[in-house]
């Protein structure tokens, strides 16, 4: 199997656990507050994360990676999660799963501007199109939509795919699971106490389902999710494999339906599969073709090479 299909493989498995991320958020934010559940969900993450760096040893990031692992920690540590959050005590997880089809397009653009890819113009207009659907939608709503929520969901999907680009192109040189630990351990020092800070008085009245919400995303949106997919965008390439999260839409309408009994409309539906052909076709005419991985070992050897040409 080529690198490109099992980038592929790698980014849906990815996808199919990040689509219950706000469904299972949604479920959480029922019995806990936004602020404990973002630092509850980090901090757990976090330490398990450490624990993986301990038993399988990795080299540590160079200083010049900190700044990237930075971004990750804000973009999809902290800010997604956060702005979600505060998000779904507006407006329903169906509702914000709408935005996801945003997702694609704000990843690829933070691509293009870290240099990794450089698509046509073509692809820019299908993902233009797709946002100005999104965006009429959320603005043609009813009396019961709600600004509040829907700025809070775009400001969660612009920092999100910030997140997402810097995370795929430094997986190529750290690797998938390596920045989305190192990233959670940096986010550790301050997420632990900010937990104990934010901590209910007391844990009476939340439901198991709440809990089981907050074990979801802490354990699989914040770090097994990202190991599949931070890989899959090493792999495949950003632009390109970023195009999978089309299909988030529609498993996270499943999910809200069927877990939370929440009504899918038609006009909803209908956004999510327009935003679907767009990105589709935008893919299709990107002429975007993945880099190379970038590994320490590799870089190692490129510079023994050039010393021993010297």
């Amino acid at each position: 199997m080529d690198k490109v299909s099992k980038g592929w493989i790698y980014g849906f498995i990815g996808v199919a656990i990040f689509s219950a991320s706000l469904p299972a958020t949604r479920i959480a934010v029922a019995d806990f507050s936004p602020l404990f559940l973002t630092n509850a969900r980090a901090a757990i993450a976090g330490l398990l994360a450490l624990g993986l760096l301990i038993v399988l040893p990795q080299p540590r990031p160079d200083k010049s990676d900190l700044k990237s692992l930075l971004i990750v920690a804000i973009g999809v540590v902290v800010g997604f999660p956060l702005l979600t959050a505060l998000a779904l005590q507006h407006i329903t997880s169906a509702h914000s799963i709408v935005f996801i089809g945003l997702l694609p397009l704000t990843t690829a653009i933070f691509g293009v501007l870290r240099g990794d890819d450089n698509p046509r113009l073509l692809f820019w207009l299908f993902s233009i199109v797709g946002g100005i659907l999104v965006a009429g939608y959320a603005l043609t709503q009813d009396h019961t939509a709600n600004w509040t929520g829907d700025l809070l969901m775009f400001a969660a999907i612009i920092v999100c795919g910030w997140g997402y680009a810097e995370g795929g192109k430094l997986s190529r040189k750290l690797g998938g699971w390596q920045v989305i630990s190192w990233a959670l351990v940096l986010s550790l020092p301050l997420m632990a106490p900010l937990t104990f800070f934010t901590m209910p008085e007391n844990f009476v009245g939340v439901s198991l389902n709440a809990w089981l919400a907050l074990a979801y995303v802490s354990l699989f949106s914040m770090l097994i999710g990202f190991v599949f997919w931070y890989r899959g965008l090493a792999e495949g390439g950003i632009t390109s494999v970023s195009q999978l999260q089309l299909l988030q839409p529609f498993m996270g309408f499943v999910l809200a339906a069927t877990l939370l009994g929440e009504e899918i409309s038609w006009s909803m539906a209908a956004v999510s599969l327009a935003v679907v052909a767009c990105v589709a076709s935008a893919r299709k005419v990107s002429g975007v073709k993945p880099p190379p991985t970038e590994t320490k070992a590799s870089s190692a050897a490129v510079h023994s090479v050039n010393q021993q040409s010297l």
